[in-house]
């Protein structure tokens, strides 16, 4: 059954902060292979103007896909979780994460469609700092796959 096009335009609260820390970015720069010194060494991030080390750019994929978990699992949207797919994912920063920044994370379902069965949503999670400046915004595409016929 097709999802409720009415979710559109519908926003989540915030999530609690994220703190980033500074082994988190490490960790993860060398999960996805980059080897930029700005990602590990605060001194080579200062030198690059940052007040502290940087994260990668796909670094707080973590954190608002965690948010559009709320989406998700959003009782009345009807999402059958168990068939849905990753389908594009992409970031558009203000500025870069750093570490000791404490993150929230406001998800808005933007679209909704079926194609062939499938539903397609597409969610922005807008991400903002303790400040209440924002840093990056993230959309994230889920496909829920059709169901196989009996």
């Amino acid at each position: 059954m097709a999802l409720d096009q009415s979710f559109v335009g519908r926003t989540y609260p915030p999530t609690a902060p994220y703190e980033v820390g500074r082994e988190k970015i490490r960790e993860f720069a060398e999960a996805v292979g980059d080897a930029n010194p700005a990602y590990t060494d605060a001194e080579a991030a200062k030198a690059l103007g940052h007040p502290d080390v940087v994260a990668p750019p796909t670094f707080v994929f973590a954190i608002t896909f965690k948010a559009a978990g709320e989406v998700v699992q959003d009782p009345q949207l009807g999402l059958d979780y168990s068939r849905v797919v990753h389908g594009d994912q992409k970031f558009a920063y203000r500025r870069p994460v750093r570490a000791g920044d404490r993150l929230t994370v406001t998800s808005t379902i933007e679209a909704i469609k079926s194609l062939a069965g499938n539903d397609i949503i597409d969610i922005r999670g807008e991400v903002h700092d303790e400040a209440g400046e924002h840093v990056v915004t993230a959309w994230t595409k889920l496909v829920a796959r059709a169901a196989e016929e009996a």
